[in-house]
């Protein structure tokens, strides 16, 4: 029989010095992506409704925000532009090339900017795409055009990243050749490889002003966005978009798809980002406030179950909140 001393495996949880050294998952800011809204017309930013510390900006206080997210030690953003006017195709991106040109003017290399590339805020109708005339099918080939147009432009405006994150097939070939050949081949495309059809998306479509409207022949989004009981799609969503050219791909949300990018992260031998989205965060949100947890630390348990399944990159509401530090 073994003694206790060969099998004493607490020793190493013993106090938190053993514990820091023999962890096998580390944490680092250099990891962490800052969502950031930016709304044309807005007179005053408004905070998001759910979330803490996540505003809908204007330009002047969005740079403002940014500044003092940089001086938190957070340098990569994920920028999401929301639109004055909405329309069911021929759509402008000025406004939003005009924020990227204007961030990279002031804070140039001292920062990481990625823009997500899709039409829900955009559209009349929140949906993620082109229409066909019955309003019952979103249109692949017509979308992804128009997702082109706002990629071409977004890099031509100084962005380092463009992230698609509308789920049409083939979006990722058609944005990687058109980036190429119209010199933005040093641009790099996130792709949202694994979004899945959630519940948990609320407090974002309010900031991004983008929920889908209840048509009646189409309904909601999960015609194009992944079932949550189809696994096996996400894989092969994933690699397309690697072969396609994606140089990061993402699992959309983050907690309840764990799994997913567990398995996907070891399948698919790339970079992989996960995005914990506004109903994750708000969940933890609440917890804190009514004193049903620690938001600190269930927030690191997150962010560790995240890095545990394989990301290397982790989009979080809660990047500038110093957690790390």
């Amino acid at each position: 029989m073994a003694s206790v001393a060969a099998i004493n495996l607490r020793r190493r949880r013993l106090n938190r010095h053993l514990r820091e050294l023999s962890r096998e998952v580390r944490l680092a800011t250099e990891q962490l992506v800052q969502p950031v809204f930016v709304v044309d017309g807005l007179r005053a930013r408004e905070p998001v409704n759910g979330l803490n510390s996540v505003w809908r900006d204007t330009p002047e206080t969005l740079l403002k925000q940014i500044e003092a997210d940089l001086e938190s030690g957070i340098t990569k953003f994920l920028l999401f532009c929301v639109p004055s006017e909405k329309h069911e195709r021929d759509f402008n991106h000025d406004f939003a090339a005009t924020q990227i040109q204007a961030i990279k003017a002031r804070f140039g290399s001292d920062l990481w900017l990625a823009v997500d590339v899709c039409l829900c805020s955009h559209t009349t109708h929140g949906h993620c795409g082109v229409l066909n005339d019955t309003q019952d099918y979103v249109r692949n080939d017509a979308t992804v055009e128009q997702l082109v147009i706002a990629a071409n432009q977004f890099s031509a405006a100084g962005a380092d990243c463009v992230a698609p994150s509308d789920m049409m097939d083939g979006r990722v070939a058609a944005i990687r050749s058109a980036l190429d050949s119209h010199g933005g081949e040093r641009t790099a495309i996130m792709s949202y490889a694994a979004k899945f059809h959630s519940s948990y998306y609320g407090p974002f479509r309010d900031a991004a002003n983008s929920a889908p409207a209840d048509l009646e022949a189409l309904g909601d989004r999960s015609s194009y966005q992944l079932d949550p009981a189809r696994p096996a799609d996400a894989l092969a969503c994933a690699k397309r978009d690697a072969d396609e050219g994606a140089d990061i791909l993402m699992v959309k949300p983050g907690q309840p798809y764990l799994d997913v990018l567990a398995n996907l992260s070891r399948e698919v031998p790339h970079t992989w980002a996960v995005y914990q989205v506004s109903g994750e965060q708000a969940a933890i949100d609440v917890l804190d406030e009514q004193g049903l947890a620690d938001g600190k630390r269930a927030q690191l348990e997150a962010w560790t179950g995240f890095a545990r399944a394989g990301a290397q990159v982790i989009i979080s509401y809660a990047a500038r909140r110093r957690l790390l530090a």
